[in-house]
């Protein structure tokens, strides 16, 4: 798989925080990030993120 072919927001780990300097989080991974957690992921290992899971058609990102 190429770098950035993963799309966070079809992800079912995927959510976004309220956190005004880390918006976007990874439930898999347990972080919070500035950028896409797949990118970070890529950028620390240069491996594709391994917990992508696609969501299902009723799936949301509400936090829990």
């Amino acid at each position: 798989m190429e770098q950035g072919k993963i799309d966070c927001f079809k992800c079912k780990h995927f959510y976004i925080t309220w956190d005004k300097g880390f918006p976007y989080g990874c439930r898999a991974m347990g972080f919070k990030t500035k950028n896409m957690p797949s990118d970070e992921v890529y950028k620390a290992s240069t491996i594709e993120c391994l917990k992508y899971e696609e969501k299902g058609k009723n799936h949301t990102n509400i936090i829990r």
